[in-house]
């Protein structure tokens, strides 16, 4: 049986002149280890992938393999490719810095298209045919379509290199489909606490979330608990991640997790361009929310 966990889409800390902070990143990197919660690095979301140059997207992966591979998993996230080669461009560097796995995001067409069945499936066939580190592949709602559970299970009849599927799909009766189509050959996590009980429920791993920027001991907690077979402590550990996860998303997302990092005086740094910092009155709604959560005390901050 497969055993419940959680990752966090690492944030990318910048400097006050949005250069990459590649020190605030490792301080960042640590405390996230230190928590027992798996890293994806350099995601297009949390991350401000799509901010990075190549050069700096490497030094993302290769600080976190010095920071935290043989402690917690780490895997390259990488953003939306418009093209196979792209997404084998990012296997490539994977395989070269030392990261445990890489995910392999939806193909994004370009312009509001989607692809066809038969483009979808050449496309992960070109990828998987070329990358040689484990993959995990990706099916989100940001890319205006999902992956056919049918295709995902045919991928994983082909391909014994993928070893994880990430759904982010609002749809709970996908994620059944999809969960029923990997047939314990892979983990399924969701993307976001949203259905992380449903997941776990329904015969899958567990959730990624971008909170675990902030409180990472509070999303393992909610894993650890269920494992425990603690119901109430896994039902207070989640009503508490849920509500830090509708005001930070309220408040601005991972600008306003930036915010609530520097208001703890953690490493985080800024948002880069074109994401800009919370307002004032925002930053102080932020602080509020650390508070009426407690997460100093339940992230051992205090």
């Amino acid at each position: 049986m497969r055993e419940p966990s959680t990752f966090v889409i690492s944030l990318t800390p910048f400097t006050d002149d949005e250069r990459l902070d590649e020190d605030g990143l490792r301080g960042h990197l640590r405390r996230l280890a230190a928590s027992g919660i798996g890293v994806y690095l350099g995601g297009s979301g949390s991350g401000e992938g799509y901010t990075l140059s190549r050069e700096e997207a490497r030094r993302v992966l290769e600080i976190g393999v010095e920071e935290v591979r043989g402690r917690v998993p780490v895997r390259a996230m990488g953003v939306e490719p418009r093209t196979a080669a792209e997404m084998i461009e990012l296997g490539r560097l994977a395989a070269d810095v030392g990261v445990d796995a890489m995910q392999v995001y939806s193909l994004d067409q370009g312009h509001g298209n989607r692809p066809r069945p038969d483009e979808l499936e050449r496309y992960l066939r070109d990828v998987l045919d070329a990358v040689s580190v484990p993959v995990v592949l990706s099916s989100h709602q940001a890319a205006g379509y999902y992956l056919p559970a049918d295709l995902i299970g045919r991928m994983l009849d082909d391909y014994r290199s993928i070893i994880g599927v990430n759904c982010t799909n609002q749809d709970l009766t996908y994620v059944i489909r999809v969960i029923d189509a990997v047939d314990g050959r892979a983990d399924v996590h969701v993307g976001g606490p949203m259905q992380a009980l449903s997941c776990l429920a329904l015969g899958g791993q567990g959730y990624l979330s971008s909170e675990g920027n902030l409180a990472p001991r509070l999303c393992v907690s909610v894993i650890d608990a269920y494992r425990d077979c603690d119901l109430a402590a896994c039902h207070d550990a989640y009503a508490r991640l849920m509500r830090l996860f509708a005001e930070t998303r309220r408040l601005g997302g991972i600008s306003a997790t930036k915010a609530a990092l520097d208001v703890l005086g953690l490493p985080g740094g800024r948002p880069r361009r074109p994401r800009l910092a919370v307002s004032d009155p925002a930053r102080a709604e932020v602080a509020a929310l650390v508070d009426a959560l407690d997460i100093r005390a339940v992230e051992g901050l205090e």
